[in-house]
């Protein structure tokens, strides 16, 4: 594990919407209780002699729009040495749902692609981009859940786009989850498909550990 990303004296902020956030800003300050806190115990556990901070910017409901507005204030001023990004979920439901100040697709991209240039621009950091994701398998076309299904590998495809672009780590979580549905069922992990329980902050945990354990080539 010598080849770990996050080096000794090194900070690491992670943001998204409220799977990073998980009560970070209320009672389970200032990590929250998911994924996040999570990771940083793993770490903690493997890396005893890594002095490390961990600043979450995660923020319940975000979209791409929202992390735009606040990134200079939120990322640039901090100045991290690594930089975790999970959003997009909620840029899809907007579209479904047909809001007034619905993200669709062509729109998530050009915003998407502003914050990683401004952040390759002014800090140059190592980034990590975590896709959105959908913990079902209903395919039936007859639902929202089918809907969710099939628009979500377009939001899936832009930040592939965007992690070959900016030549970011790129951690596939809707696939992962999609491994572990065939073998357990979706209440495993989620009491509905967008919020994860326990179980499946530690797995995305636990994916985020081991792939930013891999040899840097």
């Amino acid at each position: 594990m010598s080849d770990f990303w996050i080096q000794d004296g090194e900070t690491m902020l992670l943001i998204g919407d409220s799977i990073t956030d998980c009560g970070r800003r209320a009672a389970e300050a200032p990590l929250g209780n998911g994924y996040v806190r999570a990771f940083t115990e793993i770490v903690t556990a493997q890396f005893p002699e890594r002095n490390i901070t961990y600043i979450n910017k995660g923020i319940g409901g975000n979209r791409v729009t929202h992390l735009h507005e606040r990134w200079r204030e939120d990322v640039i001023d901090h100045a991290p040495d690594k930089l975790s990004i999970k959003i997009g979920i909620n840029d899809l439901h907007s579209l479904l749902r047909q809001a007034e100040d619905a993200v669709p697709p062509a729109r998530f991209e050009e915003l998407y692609d502003a914050v990683l240039d401004t952040t390759q621009r002014e800090i140059g950091c190592p980034v990590v981009l975590i896709t959105p994701f959908y913990i079902s398998t209903d395919t039936s076309g007859q639902t929202f859940q089918s809907e969710v299904m099939a628009l979500i590998p377009e939001y899936i495809g832009i930040v592939e786009k965007m992690s070959k672009k900016y030549g970011t780590k790129l951690l596939r979580l809707h696939d992962l989850f999609q491994v572990h549905l065939k073998y357990r069922g979706s209440e495993t992990f989620c009491p509905e498909p967008v919020h994860p329980n326990r179980t499946g902050h530690f797995i995305i945990a636990d994916a985020l550990f081991k792939m930013l354990c891999e040899r840097q080539v």
